[in-house]
């Protein structure tokens, strides 16, 4: 008997996906506690239906990714603080700090999780910090500190 999963079942397969189960299996097991429904040529559009949304949902997040990638890469980030005479900085620069200035400035609202700084910054100079967008799509980022 053909189904089609509602949910992940483990030793069978994900959710969305069309598959072939013995009839005993599927009308006393999975059927009756929602992890299946039966393969009906309705029920087979829905499911075709729901994957193209998925795809083409995916591929409009991706292009956002991409043309936001094409912004951060343009810009720099200016952040003035106190430093000592050596150039070393009272503190230190975190994600959040490069996260905020992005959002003040640019109107680049970048999650600091997604920020991905290699330590926190101590010193005046330029770094870069890379910014990871979207799966396989990631950016640098010009940060600049300078003295106040």
């Amino acid at each position: 008997m053909k189904v089609i999963l509602k949910q992940d079942v483990k030793g069978l397969g994900k959710k969305e996906t069309l598959i072939e189960a013995s009839d005993g299996y599927a009308r006393n097991y999975l059927i009756p506690r929602g992890l299946a429904v039966e393969a009906t040529a309705s029920n087979v559009n829905v499911m075709n239906t729901k994957k193209e949304a998925e795809k083409q949902k995916n591929e409009r997040e991706l292009a956002k990714a991409k043309e936001l990638a094409g912004k951060i890469k343009e810009t720099t980030v200016v952040i003035k603080t106190k430093a000592g005479e050596n150039g070393k900085l009272f503190g230190s620069i975190t994600s959040k700090d490069i996260s905020d200035k992005l959002k003040n400035d640019f109107g680049l609202d970048i999650d600091k999780k997604k920020i991905n700084l290699v330590d926190a910054i101590k010193s005046l100079g330029v770094t870069e910090a890379e910014i990871k967008l979207y799966p396989g799509v990631s950016s640098k980022l010009t940060v600049k500190i300078q003295q106040e």
